[in-house]
């Protein structure tokens, strides 16, 4: 017979070949097929099952009556395509030629290029589980304390946190290196490199200590450790975590003036300055909130009790004594900041302006009466050496004699005398002595 009749049911398509090529695509209906010299084949594909079956898909994909009826994926040598049917995963295809009915079901195809290293995939529970990946693909499952370094071809690629993740490994080499972030500090040679990464500040607490301090670290509210200079890396989220820097070189400190009342009720201003070294960084820090405060509240204090029980006088006579009362005070005081005082002074003395003024006269007054006494302290030595000549010359004629030549020598070396006398009796005697 040269005719043939085939019925298309409602979901069925038929495909027709005519030596061996396809001609035609049919729906649901009634159809004569009139084939003289056997030459026609008819195939029938159920639209219902997603796959088409049909070995001749490269003539299907290659014609354009299917465009609305199916889809076709050509999978290069490093490609793999996931497939979902109605949003659930159907499985995987390799390398080939596929086609799918679109008709009645909603087909997804995700194509994966095996030349990237991470599968993009969200079905990657079902790709773990696929017997087809042995040997192609590695998946890494991290627990919430788990944290993961990823390296590419030897080259640090990525780090990553809890979850599921996916490698093809066919085309490159995937190293995955899981570390314990219950281990809260992270001591790495290669952590100058991880943290480059973009998304290192996710993963990581990074708190650069300067040369010359040290950090006091606290972990859950607790004192876990003293952290030397340099970088210092934790890992995020595992804990809470506190670093307290503290400079342990010599610090110095400006005392600012305060109003203080000495024993006496003078109200000054006094300036100074504190040097001082933190000797215990986990004291300071646990003692005091803030170690600087203290230590300059302390030293006012200190300084106020030493200016209050001193006159105005002792206390500008007796400096010093001030200054080291005062750090004997402070230094014990320091103590229990686990604070070392090296050194207290004072700089200025600030009076008022009235005070000033007095004291300037009460000086003045002083150097006056100074004056007056040593100038009566020298007549009076003047006079006595003159009481002594007298007694030695009226008890010694010679010594007399002898200090009238002393006199007539000196007359005589003069060029120009001239002598007003007025007693009688001088005169007598220098024309005598003459």
């Amino acid at each position: 017979m040269f005719l043939t009749r085939k019925q298309i049911q409602f979901s069925e398509i038929g495909l027709i070949f005519k030596n061996g090529k396809f001609v035609k695509a049919i729906e649901e209906g009634n159809y004569w097929i009139f084939d003289m010299f056997n030459t026609v084949r008819i195939e029938v594909e159920n639209q219902r099952t997603a796959c088409i079956e049909s070995i001749e898909l490269e003539q299907l994909a290659m014609s354009n009556q299917l465009d609305d009826k199916a889809m076709f994926v050509d999978l290069k040598d490093n490609e793999r395509a996931l497939i979902r049917v109605d949003g659930r995963f159907e499985g995987l295809m390799g390398p080939g030629l596929f086609g799918f009915w679109t008709k009645f079901r909603k087909v997804e195809v995700q194509v994966e290029d095996q030349r990237i290293a991470w599968i993009a995939s969200t079905e990657l529970d079902q790709l773990a589980q696929n017997e087809q990946l042995e040997g192609e693909a590695q998946f890494v499952d991290l627990k919430d304390n788990e944290r993961a370094v990823i390296w590419i071809d030897g080259r640090f690629d990525n780090i990553v946190g809890p979850g599921l993740y996916g490698f093809w490994k066919r085309f490159r080499n995937v190293e995955v290196e899981i570390l314990d972030a219950n281990e809260l500090r992270v001591y790495r040679k290669d952590l100058e490199v991880i943290l480059k990464s973009a998304n290192s500040k996710i993963f990581f607490n990074v708190t650069d200590i300067s040369e010359g301090k040290v950090g006091v670290l606290f972990v859950n509210g607790e004192f876990s450790d003293i952290l030397p200079a340099g970088k210092q890396v934790f890992w995020k989220g595992m804990a809470v975590i506190k670093i307290v820097l503290i400079e342990k070189r010599e610090q110095v400190m400006d005392i600012s003036g305060q109003e203080l009342m000495t024993q006496d009720k003078v109200t000054l201003r006094m300036n100074g300055q504190l040097t001082y070294r933190i000797t215990d960084a986990r004291k300071s820090v646990e003692t005091v909130e803030n170690v600087e405060q203290a230590l300059y509240r302390e030293a006012q204090l200190v300084l106020r009790k030493e200016v209050g029980s001193r006159t105005l006088e002792a206390l500008l006579s007796e400096k010093e004594d001030l200054v080291q009362g005062a750090k004997a005070t402070l230094v014990q005081v320091a103590k229990n900041f686990g604070v070392e005082v090296l050194g207290l002074g004072v700089r200025d003395v600030i009076l008022p302006g009235d005070m000033k003024e007095r004291m300037n006269k009460v000086i003045e007054a002083q150097k006056a009466s100074e004056a007056n006494v040593i100038k009566r302290r020298e007549e009076t030595a003047a006079m006595r050496s003159q009481m002594n000549t007298a007694k030695l010359i009226e008890n010694n004629p010679t010594l007399m004699r002898l200090r009238e030549l002393e006199v007539l020598e000196t007359v005589a070396k003069t060029s120009n005398l001239q002598v007003v006398l007025g007693e009688q009796g001088l005169t007598d005697r220098l024309t005598k002595l003459i």
